[in-house]
């Protein structure tokens, strides 16, 4: 075809006293330009719309794609936000009966302590008696070991023979002979 083309250019040229250029510039680009238009869709529509058609099935292709991906987002969005509701209720819940169980440990750390404090008293109030039992124990053997240390000293230095004979008599007239 494009050889046809070729011999009736050379013809239209040959009348004129063969093959020659043509300076008339707007004809010839026009006649060019229809020539090129006019080939161009003869033989450039099937693969052009096969092109075009295959680009528009990918391009659908791809939007539906990303659809069905939108789609998948969103859904994981949703889990995403259930859970996440869903861990924070469970912290919530896990932050509340920690408060509960905290108070309900100071509450008995409190009652221990008192217990022990009472008990403490009552430890020290009867180590106190003890101590005090004790020291007055002790201050009696003392003061009675001091008081016969003391008898015993002035005895010995106030009882001599005659006054031993008196309370030896004495002691015999009260017994009775």
């Amino acid at each position: 075809m494009i050889t046809r083309l070729l011999i009736l250019a050379t013809e239209a040229h040959a009348e004129e006293g063969g093959f020659g250029f043509d300076f008339n510039v707007f004809e010839t680009n026009i006649f060019n330009l229809a020539i090129l238009v006019g080939v161009l869709v003869y033989f450039g529509r099937k693969p052009f719309s096969k092109l075009l058609s295959d680009r528009r099935a990918k391009i659908a292709e791809s939007i539906q794609d990303v659809e069905a991906r939108q789609k998948q987002a969103t859904e994981a969005l949703t889990q995403q936000q259930q859970k996440l509701t869903q861990a924070q209720a469970e912290a919530e819940r896990i932050r509340q009966e920690a408060q509960v169980q905290a108070e309900r440990v100071k509450s008995e750390i409190l009652a221990q302590a008192e217990r022990d404090i009472e008990r403490m008293r009552e430890t020290a109030a009867k180590d106190l008696n003890n101590q005090q039992e004790r020291v007055m124990t002790e201050l009696k053997q003392r003061i009675a070991a001091l008081t016969i240390e003391r008898v015993s000293g002035e005895l010995s230095t106030r009882l001599n023979d005659e006054a031993q004979r008196k309370i030896i008599d004495r002691s015999i007239a009260q017994l009775g002979g």
